[in-house]
């Protein structure tokens, strides 16, 4: 009976993994590739807005040649003592910004999760600093400006977004959907990070093959993911994508970056942070 068993699990075991599909990489040629951090995993958590606006802020320093990876798992931390904050732990990338100025942070290595104690000081360079001064050096309040597009007001107003994840009340500018592509287009080849929020509903969204290609559309864009824009790439066909990092962990033919085609980025983004000084603010 035991042979029997063991057996059985054997060939479940055998079963399980021959379901596992193993996607090859599409080819790709990259034609602006700008430094990022090392792809880290969000685990369980909802967090995705500020594993992405952080990696937006590495790769900005790490463009101008600093040295910056910042702790998700502090800021995931402080936002549970804002009674503004929701139980479901979602945000948007702009109040990642904001959680930034009130909290502060830290490095990635000093927290790496949120069921450790929060260090009160930061050091770096041989200085010392507090989290909150930490925070000041590496993101400015008014640093980045949010973008929208949306049909309720007119483009080129203000407007406070009525999305269940902006408990925060950020500020968007509403723009042409072809203007959110030609912003972050313009500002990735000029070497600047880019936060991206939109709909990985999609069935032409798939981290297992690190692609999103338009599909057969569902009719309706939900703000479900968070990343941040690191490149730009061609495939075969020569169509333009965004490479983008994601906060799933490494397992895709890419090591953790999707592959978005500029035609998804246009139907299915929500909203985007990017740098004043790239936006031209």
């Amino acid at each position: 009976m035991r042979t029997l068993v063991l057996s059985l699990i054997a060939s479940l075991l055998v079963a399980a993994c021959s379901n596992k599909k193993d996607f090859k990489a599409e080819p790709f040629s990259i034609e602006v590739m700008n430094k990022y951090t090392p792809v880290k995993d969000q685990g369980h958590s909802q967090s995705c807005w500020i594993y992405a606006m952080l990696a937006t802020i590495e790769t900005e320093h790490l463009m101008r040649g600093d040295s910056v990876n910042l702790s998700a798992a502090w800021l995931e931390q402080k936002m549970g003592t804002d009674p503004r904050a929701p139980r479901s732990g979602r945000g948007t990338c702009l109040t990642t910004v904001h959680l930034l100025q009130k909290h502060g942070v830290v490095a990635y290595d000093a927290m790496r999760t949120v069921d450790v104690p929060a260090p009160r000081r930061v050091f770096m360079f041989g200085v010392e600093l507090t989290p909150l001064e930490f925070a000041h050096s590496v993101c400015l309040a008014d640093e980045y400006v949010g973008l929208c597009s949306t049909t309720d007001v007119p483009y080129g107003e203000t407007t406070v977004p009525d999305w269940p994840d902006n408990w925060d009340r950020s500020s968007y500018l509403n723009v042409e959907r072809d203007s959110l592509v030609a912003i972050a287009e313009r500002a990735v080849r000029t070497g600047h990070g880019v936060c991206w929020e939109g709909d990985t509903s999609e069935r032409g969204y798939s981290f297992e093959r690190g692609v999103a290609r338009l599909s057969l559309l569902n009719g309706r864009t939900t703000d479900d993911h968070a990343m941040a824009i690191v490149g730009i790439a061609r495939d075969k066909k020569a169509q333009k994508f965004f490479v983008l990092k994601n906060s799933w962990g490494t397992d895709n033919p890419y090591g953790g970056l999707v592959y978005m085609s500029f035609d998804y980025f246009r139907e299915k983004t929500v909203a985007l942070a990017v740098p004043r000084k790239a936006f031209g603010g």
